[in-house]
């Protein structure tokens, strides 16, 4: 199939689920209420990627208040009752965080309910996402590694353990989320390509990295006004991750100053490549879509391009990230027809 089609993760949640609208939203219910509730906003996230003509439908994240924190609340050695604040993302924002006081280790499955129920309702392939050790590291406060990246090493075998356990449930792809490596761009090549490799470590299905630059929140885009009118974040690190054993780099395109070019950088990846705005309420025309996807062609050969949004979607209104949906999947499919 030429110029699949995906989203980057998450999906704003239904009302009866948890508050709407927000990036934190407190959940309605509690206890096997909630739990089945998690399931059936799983179901209905599947169903409406479907409904869009989304080739790689995902959870949606439904059963997570947060992307990152979700995976934490598994987690033993995290203190979540005595949080402290703090800078996260380089101080771009400040938040209160869980703090790591001892050895960490996982205390069951993360995600198997939400995955195994994804995957008995659909039979279109499923990512699930999970967050990466390096945007782990930075949103909790270390009091027992003493080094970040010894404590992101050690997330990332908690990540890998989740993820071969994911594959094992019919997982088809899984994606790392690291929006840490537009910030800490240096250590990427370093330990970050590293302990992406420790989470990936054995894994046969596809396996993809997602960079971006930030939800559609007033924090992330008040520093995306404040990069300039190029942002070549990527530059310093996509010649290690086209070295790297990651199959997939998902990236923003549509909306974003990241020289096109750039992508030349990630040569025999697949590139997920961001067609879709999420900091913006506009909805994109089917003719919008495949004109990014042209321009992505320029630089990427089309069997490598998947069609994705630029973030997640978790923050924004139901009704339009429904839309965005079905622009993202009429215009993959006016791609097709002009170029495929």
């Amino acid at each position: 199939m030429i110029f699949p089609s995906t989203v980057a993760g998450s999906l704003p949640k239904p009302a009866w689920l948890a508050e709407p609208n927000k990036l934190w939203p407190k959940w309605q219910l509690s206890g096997a209420e909630l739990a089945q509730a998690k399931l059936d906003a799983t179901l209905l996230a599947v169903k409406e990627q479907e409904d869009a003509g989304i080739d790689i439908v995902c959870d949606g994240e439904m059963s997570r208040q947060h992307f990152v924190h979700g995976f934490l609340e598994y987690v033993d050695g995290i203190d979540f009752s005595n949080k402290v604040e703090m800078g996260i993302r380089a101080d771009r924002y400040k938040a209160m965080v869980p703090v790591v006081r001892g050895a960490l280790s996982l205390k069951g499955r993360v995600h198997q309910a939400e995955a195994r129920h994804a995957r008995e309702h659909t039979k279109k392939q499923l990512k699930i996402t999970l967050p990466g050790a390096m945007t782990i590291a930075d949103t909790v406060a270390d009091a027992h590694y003493g080094n970040r990246a010894k404590m992101a090493l050690a997330f990332a075998d908690l990540l890998n353990k989740e993820a071969r356990a994911l594959e094992a449930d019919g997982v088809d792809v899984i994606q790392f989320d690291e929006p840490a490596f537009n910030v800490f761009m240096d250590e990427v090549p370093t330990w970050g390509v590293e302990a992406l490799h420790r989470a990936i470590d054995g894994l046969t299905c596809k396996t993809a990295v997602h960079i971006c630059y930030g939800y559609g929140i007033k924090a992330n885009i008040d520093w995306k006004n404040a990069l300039g009118d190029e942002w070549r974040q990527y530059e310093i690190f996509f010649p290690a991750l086209a070295k790297s054993r990651i199959k997939q780099v998902s990236i923003e395109v549509i909306h974003s100053h990241v020289p096109m070019k750039l992508l030349a950088l990630l040569e025999g990846k697949d590139v997920l490549a961001g067609v879709i705005d999420v900091a913006n309420d506009k909805v994109e025309t089917p003719e919008e879509v495949a004109a990014v996807i042209k321009d992505v062609m320029q630089v990427v050969p089309k069997e490598h391009i998947v069609a994705c949004t630029n973030c997640g979607m978790a923050p924004m209104r139901r009704d339009i990230a429904e839309a965005k949906l079905r622009a993202l999947g009429a215009g993959v499919k006016l791609a097709r027809e002009k170029w495929g």
